[in-house]
């Protein structure tokens, strides 16, 4: 058996939410804040513990709840509730009896199955009426509180509120319910699904002598739990050190599988140093899991303790441990052991470096296979659960197991001037299906597309999935400058999560299909790369007459390629979906030195930018291999900058490198500055009147 999917309704920002999970692992992404840990929460509360708080009800629940407080008659009024309904696939012939209580009818799927779990009021009136007594109305036909903050206090929401259980139907799009026992529908999930958490707040790094042994520790309740315990003999008290030295050789034996596995996860210790389990105390008291975590220099035979090992190491260690509990734990129950297993890992990536976040999923398996066949249980593996801002953990992940959080409005929400986001939609990456048409009406080769997404963002660790909004830009130049252009053109962006790609003018638009598709904001930068269509398409002088783009964004964006015409676009022509996308490239600059008017056309940023700060070059403010004159002469002037930066000779990077780090102020080229202000516009907290 295997979970599929859950749907989550009214349960903090997730206010009606349908998540897949895969059979093996299901990957949660998003933007800080946008419910990942909220998902995972609710598999706790409502399988684990039901120790619900009044704030795990959506926002808007709670102005629900609260518009109830001057209602004169409770009974038949329907009070907010939170919902949480899970699909499993079975094997019918092998776990029809554990299922039978979510079969609802003859013609049920009899290879899925579904449970609605409703944390609901008991009693409307009996709620009413503890509320009036403790808040009543006033003259005025007021209260003190209102009926949320009377269901905060201790007690009041869980003598109030409880689970009811449901078995799910689906027939065609109309889903039935079907009412099960209270005591029968706690039966069924325990019998069903057994749900562990490797929490992200592990405590790993406190220093305190209290917590400094957190691994030895993890190591103890492991053995305590797992592994066969040791004898020992009479004398066992008399000789102490001798008892001890059996059980290290104890310990030595019966961990060597699980240290096997820990040190084939690529993490090297501090110079080399391998692990060790010693007995620290007196037999008796040490059988009961009292040990202590050594890292040993065997060459040496230096032993350092615990707390003298970096804190990935730990982490690392400490999850491992953790996955292998639970997992044995699940596999060793004797009596009606859960058919199935969720483990979530909650940000594995804390302290680890790159190469170990690389493989971290892939080591993760290696320890949940291994244990299943050394307890010849093979068949007996657990769906994994991650949640991770990590780029380089996402990398490794499949697209179809992906799940992306993206932070949006109520579904009945006010959208003017709505600064707050709180609630939050989940995508299936699996769901994602290139389908951007150009401007002149033609399909993107959707297999091209994907494979080159996908071939992109393995290669590049990009954390496009955890970005508020992405700038795509030409080349290194425009990567090193960005920073510093945002600074000095939109200060506000500083406040949103950015992420910069390096795409290239050829490959900016196949990424507008998964960007509108999770909903964020792009903006691309990108050259107008004037070619003469008279001179087979070389590369040529912006202002050189027929001359037009070979940008292939430009023109899957735009329907057009005329220099000319792109040059006479105005902002608004220049969005390239409803609101979500914005291209910027190079148009006529004022240059200075010259009559009022006078212009020069950047065919790149380079070019643009000497012409737009063309003064700061002229008296050497700025370095450059271009000898300019005392008297400026304009075609000669335009004629050396283009010649100078189209030349093989010219040195982009240093160029970058020599304008960022210049102490003299200059000017962020016009149609870079002009993009920018878009996307802070786009991306501000305030979303203005008549916006959606």
């Amino acid at each position: 058996m295997i979970i599929t999917k859950i749907g989550l309704r009214n349960f903090r920002r997730l206010e009606d939410v349908e998540i897949a999970f895969d059979e093996s692992e299901t990957v949660f992404v998003g933007p800080n804040n946008s419910g990942k840990t909220s998902a995972t929460t609710a598999f706790r509360l409502f399988i684990n513990s039901p120790d619900f708080k009044i704030h795990d009800f959506s926002v808007s629940q709670i102005d629900k709840l609260n518009s109830l407080s001057d209602v004169d008659v409770y009974v038949g009024t329907e009070f907010p509730s939170i919902e949480m309904d899970i699909w499993f696939s079975i094997d019918p012939d092998i776990e029809f009896g554990r299922v039978s209580s979510l079969l609802t009818s003859a013609s049920t799927d009899l290879k899925t199955v579904g449970m609605r779990m409703k944390y609901e009021v008991k009693d409307g009136k009996k709620l009413k009426e503890e509320y009036d007594l403790v808040y009543p109305a006033n003259d005025e036909g007021t209260r003190a509180k209102k009926i949320a903050h009377f269901l905060s206090l201790p007690g009041n929401l869980s003598r109030n509120y409880g689970l009811k259980y449901f078995a799910l139907e689906e027939q065609g799009e109309e889903l039935n319910t079907h009412s099960i026992e209270p005591e029968e529908g706690r039966r069924t999930v325990r019998s069903l699904i057994r749900i562990d958490f490797v929490d992200a707040q592990r405590n790993i790094d406190d220093q305190e002598a209290a917590r400094s042994n957190k691994l030895s520790s993890a190591f103890a309740d492991f053995y305590k739990k797992n592994l066969e315990q040791a004898e020992v003999s009479d004398d066992a008290n008399k000789v102490i050190d001798a008892n001890n030295e059996n059980l290290n050789q104890h310990y030595l034996e019966h961990f060597s599988g699980l240290m096997e596995v820990i040190q084939s996860l690529g993490v090297p210790s501090v110079n080399d140093r391998q692990l060790k389990i010693i007995s620290s105390l007196s037999p008796e008291v040490a059988l009961k899991g009292n040990t202590s975590l050594l890292y040993i220099d065997t060459e040496l035979n230096h032993e350092l303790p615990e707390a003298y090992n970096g804190l990935g190491f730990k982490n690392l260690i400490y999850m491992a441990i953790q996955v292998s509990h639970f997992h044995l734990q699940w596999m060793n129950t004797e009596k009606n052991r859960p058919l199935c297993q969720l483990i979530f890992i909650e940000e594995p990536e804390a302290h680890l470096h790159a190469q170990v976040q690389q493989t971290f999923i892939t080591n993760i398996w290696e320890i949940v296979r291994k244990a299943s066949v050394d307890a010849g249980e093979e068949h007996m593996i657990p769906q994994i659960g991650i949640t991770t801002h990590s780029s380089h953990i996402l990398d490794t992940v499949d697209f179809n197991k992906v799940r992306y959080f993206r932070r949006c409005q109520f579904s009945n929400e006010q959208e003017a001037k709505r600064a707050t986001l709180n609630a939050s939609k989940v995508l299936n990456l699996s769901d994602f299906k290139p389908d951007k048409q150009s401007a002149n009406g033609e399909l993107e080769n959707t297999s091209e597309t994907l494979a080159f997404l996908k071939k992109y963002l393995k290669l590049t660790h990009c954390d496009l999935f955890f970005a508020d909004a992405v700038i795509m830009v030409e080349g290194t130049v425009e990567k090193i400058l960005m920073p510093s252009m945002m600074k000095m053109a939109s200060p506000g962006l500083k406040q949103v999560y950015l992420t910069i790609l390096e795409v290239g003018g050829a490959y900016a638009h196949k990424f507008a299909s998964l960007l509108e598709f999770i909903g964020i904001h792009y903006l691309v930068i990108t050259d107008i790369d004037s070619v003469d269509p008279a001179n087979n398409r070389s590369a040529c002088r912006t202002d050189t007459a027929g001359a037009v783009s070979s940008n292939a964004a430009i023109k899957f964006f735009l329907g057009r390629d005329s220099i000319v015409e792109l040059s006479d676009l105005d902002s608004e022509e220049q969005k390239v979906s409803d609101r979500y996308g914005y291209i910027s490239y190079q148009k006529p600059s004022l240059v200075e030195g010259y009559d009022d008017e006078i212009t020069m056309h950047g065919r790149t940023l380079e070019e643009t930018f000497i012409y737009e700060n063309i003064n700061l070059f002229r008296d050497g403010r700025l370095p450059s291999n271009i000898s300019f004159e005392d008297q400026p002469d304009y075609e000669r002037e335009y004629s050396k900058i283009y010649e100078a930066i189209k030349s093989s000779s010219f040195k982009k990077t240093e160029f970058a490198l020599d304008v960022s780090t210049a102490e003299n102020k200059w000017a962020v080229p016009q149609y870079i500055l002009e993009g920018l202000v878009w996307l802070e516009r786009e991306t501000s907290p305030i979303i203005k009147e008549g916006e959606g």
